[in-house]
């Protein structure tokens, strides 16, 4: 085992990966000398040169698209896309090209595309640079999600998107990239796309948290218990879609109680999405209603005070989770 930041477990897939297969090849704005503007991509290029590290125009549009047509083409490619703020200038290739393009060619065109993006939130980025809204892509049929929340599943899924032979967006968080550490195994690994880890078991409450939102859930589970007496299970669904719906209604029939929570505006969320599925699923065995804990319907503030303010915390989900604990049966 050895220990790793978010940041740098990205780095040593991506490196990992570009040693095992000369097909791998990266493109993107700045992720060459610079590094990439987070540092992921730092000292890529000098073992790799820049025929397989490449620093790209400022087109979204146009990076996507040269990823899709090197895919087709039998490559590798892993793009970035600085912003994921940035990605709906691609939206037009990402919906109607890559993730159409196996289906619309019956199975004769594959598309093995990683597209890599950050959301800056809790960075003072301003509502330009800091917003995360994985739900637009959960809704493209052909595209896979995926949004790690620490550095051995950001390692193991990026492995796995590099692998596989469909286009997958990752979706990281750049407040996590150089602030966690996490144990990561020496050995060769991949996670499997569709598989929820339960980062901690409990009996009381579940608390389906994605991407930052996890590390405050577990803050809040040790002063929950500690502090009041409620145990509570923390479910980390790390691939969006596919989802691992068994685990998540398993955890919820289980405790009775959900408390969803990501960084996400709260209306047509993936909470959105998660808790109509327990509600359809799992109605029966609820103590009380779901609760999710989300982002505000307004803009990212630019004032750090504000910002931290607006974003959900340690101490909103403990709240939350004494409301439920509380609530009447249903």
């Amino acid at each position: 085992m050895k220990r790793l930041s978010y940041a740098e477990a990205i780095r040593e897939a991506l490196m990992e990966e570009m040693r095992r297969d000369p097909r791998v090849f990266l493109l993107g704005e700045d992720i060459g000398t610079y590094g990439g503007s987070q540092k992921v991509t730092r000292g890529l290029i000098d073992e790799f040169g820049s025929e397989r590290v490449i620093d790209s125009p400022i087109s979204e549009n146009a990076i996507v698209g040269m990823g899709m047509g090197a895919a087709m083409g039998g490559l590798r490619p892993v793009v970035e896309i600085m912003y994921m703020d940035f990605l709906p200038i691609a939206a037009e290739q990402i919906l109607n090209h890559v993730a159409q393009a196996f289906f619309v060619s019956g199975g004769q065109v594959e598309v093995p595309l990683l597209i890599r993006t950050q959301y800056s939130m809790g960075r003072v980025h301003g509502p330009q640079h800091s917003q995360f809204f994985p739900s637009w892509f959960i809704n493209i049929p052909g595209l896979w999600v995926i949004a790690p929340s620490g550095p051995r599943d950001a390692k193991g899924l990026t492995k796995a998107a590099i692998r596989c032979n469909r286009p997958v967006l990752s979706i990281e968080c750049a407040r996590l990239y150089h602030k966690v550490k996490e144990e990561i195994p020496e050995e060769d690994y991949e996670i499997p796309f569709g598989t929820a880890d339960i980062k901690r078991r409990g009996r009381d409450v579940t608390i389906i948290a994605i991407s930052r939102t996890v590390h405050e859930a577990l803050n809040a589970a040790s002063e929950l218990e500690e502090n009041h007496g409620i145990d509570v299970e923390i479910v980390d669904p790390r691939s969006l879609k596919p989802l691992d719906v068994k685990t998540i209604l398993s955890s919820v029939k289980k405790t009775g109680r959900v408390i969803i929570t990501s960084d996400e505006y709260r209306t047509g969320s993936v909470t959105s999405e998660m808790s109509s599925l327990i509600c359809e699923n799992a109605f029966k065995d609820l103590k009380s209603s779901p609760v999710r804990l989300t982002s505000p319907d307004m803009h990212v503030p630019f004032s750090e005070s504000l910002e931290e303010a607006y974003m959900i915390g340690t101490d909103d989900i403990v709240d939350a989770a004494q409301r439920i604990m509380e609530a009447d049966q249903i």
